[in-house]
């Protein structure tokens, strides 16, 4: 059955999932207050049914938006109809040469087919990608650009709940990103990390101005600039550790990072890259080379953190520096059997497949339906 299984049907759902903070902004004034997320179901004849997740953090942070990724879908998927969903590197084949470009758009389609080989095997998905080391992982929490004051108190909350990773958005005025890091190095103690990641918007002069102003913090510097060359300028101006996330969108830039000794740490995105199957290769070869890794994704609700759980859980301990829960920044579940955090911590599920089961009362009626 397993060799003859084919995609019968996909389906594409529309999800808003408002903030449990309201409202989340990083630099250059950008802000989310509702994630407009897309979630994909594959059928098969076989019975065998998949889900995976693509929520794009707005339209100004990547080149993905919401509406393109189900637009996307409509155009790729009649092309994958009686295509198996197990053969997943032949899978992702067929999508790159159907359409060019656009990882975003497969990545929810690929999970979802993930989904499906897992359940077919009956083994979780980690185990397929890997193997599951230890009981659980490690997880940052994004700290929103607001006051310096307000950013640090925010520190010291999640810290409480047990949080001992922190990612604050900088990327504003120089020197008030430069009192925004100092007023949350304050609240750290022994163990936690810090990463002030001001997504490509300082300029050099100014990105250079902050990294001497704090050169006496313990502070990793994420993705100062929007370009690699002026990132690897700076980088190669400052002794903390740091971190490449926008600008790492393939295999050809990550062995350019890693032969130029750009960073020490790289954000790996599963819808910048495709989805589970890219961003495996990604994560494997960051494995052979040596490089920390953040396991993540741009944004979305359960089924989204499900996928990271799996490919974050399968990571090598010492080379996993941290991975996400964002079902924990919604109001919305979508799915049943999500991970969950605990004390800043999360697990992938032991089930075969992602181990979810989508609320169909939450997703509603399909927006696409493909047969």
């Amino acid at each position: 059955m397993m060799a003859t299984m084919r995609i019968t049907k996909i389906l594409a759902y529309q999800v808003d999932l408002p903030l449990v903070e309201g409202s989340y902004h990083w630099s250059g004034g950008k802000s989310v207050e509702v994630s407009d997320s897309t979630i994909v179901r594959v059928e098969t004849d076989a019975g065998l049914v998949g889900h995976g997740e693509a929520c794009p953090l707005g339209a100004a942070y990547l080149p993905a938006y919401a509406a393109g990724c189900r637009t996307g879908i409509a155009e790729l998927a009649p092309q994958l109809i009686g295509q198996c969903p197990l053969q997943l590197a032949k899978l992702n084949r067929q999508m790159d040469a159907a359409l060019k470009g656009h990882p975003y758009v497969k990545s929810a389609i690929d999970i979802a087919c993930w989904d499906i080989l897992g359940q077919a095997a009956g083994q979780p998905v980690c185990t397929l990608l890997g193997g599951r080391y230890g009981e659980d992982f490690v997880l940052y929490r994004a700290i929103s650009q607001q006051s310096p004051d307000e950013m640090a108190a925010k520190v010291a909350g999640y810290r409480a709940e047990g949080y001992r990773r922190f990612q604050l958005k900088v990327g504003g005025e120089a020197d008030v990103d430069i009192e925004r890091i100092r007023a949350a190095a304050a609240q750290l103690e022994p163990g936690d990390r810090l990463v002030a990641d001001a997504n490509t918007s300082w300029l050099r002069h100014d990105a250079l101005r902050v990294v001497r102003a704090v050169r006496d913090l313990d502070v990793y510097i994420e993705q100062p600039c929007l370009s690699y060359e002026e990132c690897l300028a700076v980088r190669r101006h400052t002794d903390h550790p740091f971190v490449l996330d926008e600008v790492i969108d393939g295999v050809d830039m990550l062995l350019r990072g890693h032969a130029d000794l750009a960073m020490d740490v790289v954000n790996l995105k599963i819808s910048k890259l495709g989805g589970l199957t890219k961003s495996r290769q990604l994560r494997d070869l960051c494995v052979s080379l040596g490089i920390a890794m953040t396991i993540e994704d741009t944004w979305g609700g359960d089924i989204a953190t499900a996928a990271i759980a799996h490919l974050a859980h399968s990571t090598p301990p010492e080379l996993l520096f941290t991975s996400t829960d964002f079902n924990s920044y919604v109001t919305v579940s979508t799915a049943e059997g999500a991970p969950r955090r605990r004390r800043g911590r999360m697990a992938a599920s032991t089930l075969p497949g992602l181990g979810i089961a989508p609320r169909m009362e939450v997703l509603g009626e399909p927006v696409l339906v493909v047969e």
